[in-house]
């Protein structure tokens, strides 16, 4: 199947953090109309929406798509549908749409991603996202998904040496990027120190991570249009798919190498391949930083470095906003938030920005060709784009 048939043609971001929107509901509102406006159509343009929702606990109101038809004016009748694939739920929406234009099933195609998260006791929220694990073996880990990261670092610094220094460094990074993003939770540069020291206000969460390697509790929600090339002819903007590629690894931790995220090395290696690129050709990445320990096992998965040497490229600043291959200069999830199934919408969108030339103080320059990763669970489920800007 061709990738090259359906195009981004305009988007919308809400802010993230603890955000005033009450429900899904709300936060679909927030987005949908405005991504449609942004791209310069109409609802009566679009033929499909694809919303990208977890809930998984979070809210007792289900069936996400149906929501679309009172939370966007004119959608009432559009045909809806919704997505769930744990963390790359926002993605797997994506992919939906961008199948039905390339197949000619939709001319146009809106995408939203959404999760309302605040609302639920904290206490709450770790048991929730632990539906995203392999329960029968790891419903017991303590501090939810935090649990599970710990426990790959854990695996990670016992095979490879301790590297809290270097995760750290990720963090600090990516929150000092974060500040210059005006849709980020936290828009504050903690600076490295605060980041490696642990404190009272930066305590170990699970195993060495501390709480500034792990990503935020939040509300927010995002919008692409997809459209076909004929329709892109008579609109202001298009953002190309020249590679994407979906692969998964066995869910069970207890089943594979946690210190190696093979599943997304093997979605790397198939959009490179589609696209006829080596890493290096990208001018950014935007990739799934819920814990500091995921950004590096990533850059070993991309090919950025050896197994075991990802540390490397964020000690030597070759991820930094100024080095040869920014890594989130959006900030990441660690400093943007992390609402389940907006994160990977959230993510193309950010990226979308830098090819036109729109992400502002994010922006790195003369960027033209750019990689999203987006993964659901401990890399079970692994999206990767290769995209550039064709108008």
């Amino acid at each position: 199947m061709s990738t090259q048939d359906a195009v981004i043609v305009g988007w919308a971001h809400s802010p993230f953090g603890k955000l005033e929107a009450a429900d899904i509901e709300a936060l679909i509102g927030l987005v949908g109309g405005q991504a449609l406006a942004h791209a310069g159509l109409d609802a009566c343009d679009v033929d499909l929406v694809t919303i990208g929702v977890l809930n998984s606990g979070f809210s007792k109101q289900g069936f996400e798509a149906g929501l679309v038809s009172v939370a966007v004016p004119g959608l009432e009748q559009t045909a809806a549908m919704r997505t769930e694939n744990a963390c790359a739920t926002g993605s797997a929406a994506l992919y939906s749409a961008l199948d039905a234009v390339s197949a000619g099933r939709a001319r146009v195609a809106l995408v939203i991603g959404a999760e309302k998260m605040t609302a639920t006791p904290t206490s709450k929220v770790g048991d929730v996202l632990l539906s995203a694990s392999y329960r029968k073996e790891e419903d017991g880990v303590p501090a939810g998904f935090a649990g599970i990261f710990g426990q790959i670092a854990d695996r990670y610094f016992q095979k490879y040496g301790d590297r809290s220094e270097e995760l750290a460094m990720i963090a600090a990074k990516n929150h000092a990027n974060g500040v210059h993003n005006p849709f980020a939770q936290m828009r504050k540069d903690l600076g490295f120190a605060a980041c490696n020291t642990v404190s009272d206000r930066n305590p170990r969460v699970a195993g060495p991570l501390r709480r500034t390697d792990c990503s935020l509790i939040s509300d927010g929600a995002a919008a692409l249009v997809v459209a076909n090339r004929d329709t892109a002819e008579d609109l202001a903007r298009a953002i190309a798919f020249r590679a994407r590629a979906h692969r998964n690894d066995i869910m069970p931790l207890s089943r594979r190498d946690v210190t190696a995220f093979a599943g997304a090395r093997a979605a790397w290696d198939d959009a490179k391949t589609q696209a006829g690129i080596d890493l290096h050709d990208l001018d950014l990445v935007e990739t799934h930083d819920c814990f500091t320990m995921a950004e590096m096992i990533e850059y070993e998965a991309m090919g950025l470095t050896l197994p075991g040497e990802g540390w490397k490229a964020v000690r030597d600043g070759t991820t930094r906003k100024d080095g040869a291959l920014p890594v989130n200069p959006s900030g990441g999830l660690k400093s943007k938030g992390h609402p389940i199934g907006a994160t990977g919408v959230s993510m193309h969108v950010l990226t979308a920005m830098q090819l036109m030339g729109e992400a502002g103080d994010m922006q790195i320059s003369n960027a033209s060709l750019a990689g999203v990763f987006n993964m659901g669970g401990a890399a079970v489920t692994n999206y990767c784009s290769i995209l550039e800007r064709v108008k």
